[in-house]
């Protein structure tokens, strides 16, 4: 009898070491969700509270410009001219059911490596807080910031857009390059 396991069972062995499993995964999960959310929220109500409506502050020669805004669209306003119907349909409707999908997947069912788990609650934290706006600001999402160099400048983003797009390029970056297992 051969009493060394199969390469089978220590790639089973090593797959089960590397993946957050069970508690360990709600609670790591649970804690990106809510600090992403705790640092939009928080910022956006300084940007509502500090900011004035029409003039950007402008900061490091004009690279960084703080400018409040609302906005009805996606990121960087994308979808922003659809009709009222078709944005709470799509924007908060659709969105709230995907998001519910990946953050009950993310607490409750996903074994993934720390890397991939992190940037999807990246992204699901970032997508609820902006969520939580448009509930709450009758479609809106508020937004404050604006970076660029002369005439070359981002659209105003705020801090959820920047958890989500951290988020997803941490995970195509995490998944590339992977050798394939073969079965």
């Amino acid at each position: 009898m051969d009493s060394e396991p199969s390469s089978t069972s220590r790639r089973q062995a090593g797959q089960a070491r590397d993946a957050v499993t069970g508690v360990r995964r709600f609670i790591l999960a649970s804690l990106l969700i809510l600090l992403c959310g705790a640092c939009d929220q928080g910022t956006k109500w300084l940007a509502q509270t500090h900011l004035p409506r029409h003039a950007p502050i402008s900061f490091a020669g004009d690279l960084v410009r703080l400018q409040y805004a609302e906005n009805p669209g996606a990121f960087l306003s994308l979808g922003a001219s659809l009709p009222e119907r078709w944005r709470f349909v799509i924007f908060t409707g659709g969105v709230a059911l995907v998001l519910a999908v990946l953050t009950v997947y993310l607490l409750f069912f996903a074994s993934l490596r720390p890397v991939p788990l992190i940037a999807l609650s990246l992204v699901s934290g970032g997508g609820l807080s902006n969520l939580y706006d448009r509930i709450v600001y009758g479609g809106h999402v508020i937004d404050f910031l604006n970076v660029g160099i002369g005439p070359l400048r981002t659209g105003i983003f705020n801090v959820a857009d920047m958890a989500i797009m951290a988020g997803t390029l941490l995970f195509l970056f995490s998944s590339r390059g992977r050798p394939q297992q073969s079965r």
